[in-house]
């Protein structure tokens, strides 16, 4: 037998091994033995005469080897072989034919078996141990977790979960307005999980509709209970979201019941996402219906449906049109994704106005088409629509180079010159 203390040192090993790395005491008991077979296998060609027992209750492990007794002269293999004089050393009633187990002191075999077997195991646990993250984290996508921020590198972060695990939120995935610093608690659903040569990579996202959708699970218990199911998300990470949701209760009021009183439910979530503002609006599969609630605030007059181009031409009082585009576009935008449809906005002009106004396309000799194009997706589509804005506000929603504004405001007005308006 190996001394007490080397026998320590290498049950130590095995006893870190398995407190760091999280492997259950099975599994560790059948990596140990394979890893000391490994070594008998490199060292004598075979480890099939040998029986290798863990006792990691005792904190220790023995290894025997069986030999046939043979006669001296047909010794061949000190392995598989025992002469009988040596047999007969320890004990005298062996025959040739018999087989001899003795106890093995693996400290016996040299430094280097110890140190190829150190090697075996700890590579051998690393990949058992990558292995268990992967299988771990692939029945976790889509779920949320909390973990430490590690590192803050120029593309991505590193955070660390309770077991020390590698995770990663990339840039891409973080929200605009996301502020950390290390050490710090991160929030994030996991979005995928990859194994290129056997090495996990946990991917993170808050950017994600699914990482909203989780959120409402854990603030409002009727969707955890299954009385509301959220049919669509869309989603401007750090800007706006609009979450449709239904009910299957119809005591249950879905919005309400999402918002909370006082906004006390939807509060939580929006600090979550950095004060992003979130629109909950009643699911219908009514698509007129669905694209007039998917525009509020603004207030719908009519729409008409281009199934086969999957557009929607909504018209609305002039008043309602900017409501209905939103800052920056936003509104129709999010509109837009969580209805499925291309939403195009129209003012609706009583019969004065269309007398004395003039749609923008009459102009297309003088303006090109595509700053057209760019006027109408902000709701102008008459001459008097664009003159209404003030020129800096024009300039803001439309995108458009100072120059380009100022010509067409040029144009327009030449147009009414001498008209009261």
């Amino acid at each position: 037998m190996m001394s007490k203390k080397e026998t320590i040192n290498l049950i130590d090993t095995f006893s870190e091994f398995k407190e760091l790395k999280n492997i259950d005491r099975s599994t560790l008991i059948s990596v140990m033995e394979e890893s000391f077979r490994n070594v008998l296998l490199k060292m004598f060609g075979t480890d099939e005469n040998f029986d290798v027992i863990i006792n990691p209750d005792k904190g220790d492990f023995e290894i025997y080897r069986n030999r046939e007794v043979v006669e001296d002269e047909d010794l061949e293999d000190e392995n598989l072989q025992i002469s009988l004089t040596e047999a007969q050393k320890i004990d005298t009633d062996y025959e040739v034919g018999e087989e001899v187990t003795d106890n093995v002191n693996f400290l016996d075999f040299g430094r280097r078996a110890v140190l190829t077997l150190r090697q075996t195991l700890a590579s051998k646990i690393l990949d058992l141990q990558k292995e268990n993250v992967y299988l771990k984290y692939s029945e976790r996508v889509g779920e949320i977790v909390s973990a430490e921020l590690y590192q803050i590198w120029k593309k991505e972060m590193l955070l660390l979960d309770e077991d020390g695990n590698e995770l990663y939120l990339p840039k891409s995935e973080q929200i605009p307005n996301d502020f950390y610093r290390k050490g710090d608690m991160v929030r994030a659903v996991v979005a995928m999980v990859d194994n290129k040569n056997n090495n996990p990579r946990i991917t993170l996202s808050r950017t994600s509709p699914v990482f909203l959708e989780r959120l409402f699970e854990l603030e409002v218990p009727e969707i955890q209970d299954g009385l509301i199911t959220i049919k669509k998300i869309a989603r401007i990470p750090g800007e706006r979201a609009k979450v449709a949701v239904e009910s299957y209760d119809d005591r249950i009021d879905p919005v309400g019941a999402c918002v909370g009183v006082k906004g006390s439910r939807i509060h939580g979530i929006v600090r979550e996402l950095r004060n992003e503002n979130i629109d909950v609006i009643n699911y219908t599969a009514n698509t007129n219906l669905f694209i007039s609630r998917a525009l509020s605030p603004a207030k719908v007059s009519s729409i008409r449906i281009v199934e086969e181009e999957k557009r929607a031409e909504v018209y609305l009082k002039p008043e309602e049109v900017s409501q209905a585009i939103g800052k920056g576009g936003l509104n129709i935008k999010l509109a837009g994704m969580l209805t499925g449809y291309t939403l195009d906005v129209f003012r609706e002009l009583d019969e004065s106005e269309e007398t004395e106004d003039i749609y923008l396309e009459e102009f297309s000799d003088e303006i090109d088409e595509w700053v057209i194009e760019t006027l109408k997706s902000i709701g102008c589509d008459t001459a008097k629509s664009v003159l209404a804005i003030p020129r800096d506000e024009l300039i803001h929603r439309s995108d458009l180079e100072e120059e380009t504004v100022d010509e067409v405001i040029k144009i327009l007005a030449a147009e009414f010159e001498g008209d009261d308006k």
